[in-house]
């Protein structure tokens, strides 16, 4: 049986690491790629995909705003989740916005071919490292931390400020307008009660965010 698998990835060797990778599991299996938004969407609606294979960290419009609107449009293709964040820090957002999957790609040479056989046979995939993680954050919701009420753009943004990026860079990095990336700053700031760049790069360390 022939597989389609679409990877949604900026980087040219993410990409042919994944390809290669599944290669040597599926040998009959037709490839797409995308490297943004718009591409990603005029794959989806050119052609029926076994899976998508959707990084997080995509320039514009992030992998959880992608995701969100594959559900708005209910289109019927599971998305694995692809990311270089610790899994537990955005992993729940995405599997509770639909994801089929989450994978570190840092564990993609052993997990990357267990987590699409798992999900191309209808089920969910996440590694035993993050379904501990997971249960014990659902076994304690009462206590909801600040960054749990940001969006996933706020959130990527707080990230971003706290490994040291400037505002410029960070709406270079995410092709937006710098007043845009100023004003998700603003609401960061606002939201979690924060003064200051310092008190966000604080926290985040504090909560193990980086």
């Amino acid at each position: 049986m022939t597989r389609k698998i679409l990877i949604a990835d900026d980087h040219s060797a993410i990409r042919i690491g994944v390809k290669q990778i599944c290669t040597s599991e599926f040998p009959l299996v037709q490839f797409g790629e995308a490297i943004n938004y718009a591409e990603v969407f005029q794959k989806l609606r050119e052609d029926d995909w076994d899976i998508l294979i959707l990084d997080i960290d995509l320039p514009g419009r992030n992998g959880l705003e992608i995701l969100s609107q594959i559900k708005a449009e209910k289109l019927k293709v599971p998305v694995l989740m692809f990311s270089f964040h610790r899994e537990e820090q955005i992993a729940l957002r995405a599997l509770k916005m639909g994801a089929a999957g989450y994978l570190s790609k840092d564990a993609a040479d052993l997990e990357l071919v267990k987590a699409i056989n798992r999900i191309l046979n209808g089920k969910k995939y996440v590694s035993e490292f993050l379904s501990e993680k997971l249960l014990s954050i659902i076994d304690d919701t009462s206590n909801k931390e600040p960054h749990d009420l940001l969006s996933a753009r706020e959130y990527q943004t707080l990230l971003m400020i706290a490994s040291g990026k400037t505002v410029s860079e960070i709406a270079e990095i995410l092709c937006l307008s710098t007043p845009t990336i100023s004003t998700y700053r603003a609401r960061i700031l606002g939201k979690m009660k924060l003064k200051n760049n310092a008190e966000l790069t604080t926290y985040a360390i504090s909560q193990k965010l980086l």
